[in-house]
């Protein structure tokens, strides 16, 4: 079982010296991985639903500071060593595949191979509206994407012909590390379980929630294309409880992220360490 923090550039830790501390700290005492969330706009007066609340609201004030995944991962990087760097996820409709191709590669090759993408369809329809794109369409659009970063990704140049995205030959570099960065496709409705079927590594539903339907979906689905179900990572949200991860360990869960332990400098280390010795140390890697 792999453990990783969730929300990590949220709060104080959007600021270099939280960062610092939650980054060293959760490397030390074992955790694998580090995982962003991104809204590059909030329109103010809302109406969409957040899908991870009871009051569809996100958690804090509209005008709370979210940075740029990218830019605070590549912060994290340099101040650690082996903790893997993670999205979590991108709202990948919202950006042209040539600019997260170049962003991922950049920051996977300056991280020795660090990285994984994970990607969402988005549910801020106000966000969209914002940036001048199309809400209906962010499914295929991302879809779309997914191929196309690969493609990017690969030797040589390459070219891609798609409804969204269109482009002959192009160079565009560097590549990734191991010239593949894992693509988890996040998401808590069963679309997004057949989607991590048809194009992701990993699937990643922050909802455990929702973990039952969507590992249905998946394997229907994988069923449908002729793909082993056991090819693709399941990455989900959860409590840090000795009993919890079991349970989800024995559904097929290969990693279970949360949040911070606290915000505070002495509650964020006592909280790690405490999850270090009591959980991470009995799932030995």
């Amino acid at each position: 079982m792999k453990f990783g923090i969730m929300f990590a550039n949220i709060g104080p830790f959007g600021m270099p010296e939280g960062l610092t501390q939650l980054a060293q700290t959760a490397e030390a005492v074992g955790f694998e991985s580090l995982w962003t969330v991104e809204h590059v706009v909030v329109p103010k007066g809302y109406e969409s639903a957040y899908p991870y609340s009871n009051d569809g609201r996100m958690p804090g004030p509209d005008e709370a500071p979210i940075p740029d995944p990218f830019v605070w991962l590549s912060y994290a990087a340099a101040v650690t060593e082996r903790i893997q760097l993670g999205t979590g996820v991108l709202i990948l409709p919202q950006r042209h595949p040539f600019y997260v191709a170049k962003e991922v590669a950049s920051l996977d090759a300056l991280s020795k191979g660090r990285v994984q993408l994970g990607v969402g369809i988005g549910w801020l329809e106000e966000e969209f509206k914002s940036l001048g794109l199309s809400f209906a369409t962010r499914a295929a659009r991302t879809e779309e994407a997914i191929e196309a970063l690969r493609a990017l990704w690969s030797d040589g140049p390459s070219e891609f012909h798609g409804q969204h995205f269109d482009w002959s030959a192009v160079e565009s570099n560097p590549k990734p590390a191991a010239r593949r960065v894992p693509i988890h496709v996040g998401g808590h409705v069963p679309g997004s379980a057949r989607r991590a079927a048809r194009f992701g590594d990993g699937y990643f539903p922050a909802r455990a929630d929702a973990l039952d339907a969507g590992l249905t979906a998946l394997r229907d689905e994988c069923g449908k294309i002729g793909r082993d179900p056991a090819e693709i990572e399941i990455t989900t949200g959860a409590r840090l409880t000795l009993d919890d991860v079991r349970a989800l360990e024995d559904r097929g869960v290969a990693r279970v992220v949360t949040g911070p332990p606290g915000f505070e400098p002495e509650a964020l280390t006592r909280g790690l360490e405490k999850l270090g010795d009591e959980v991470l140390s009995q799932f030995p890697a």
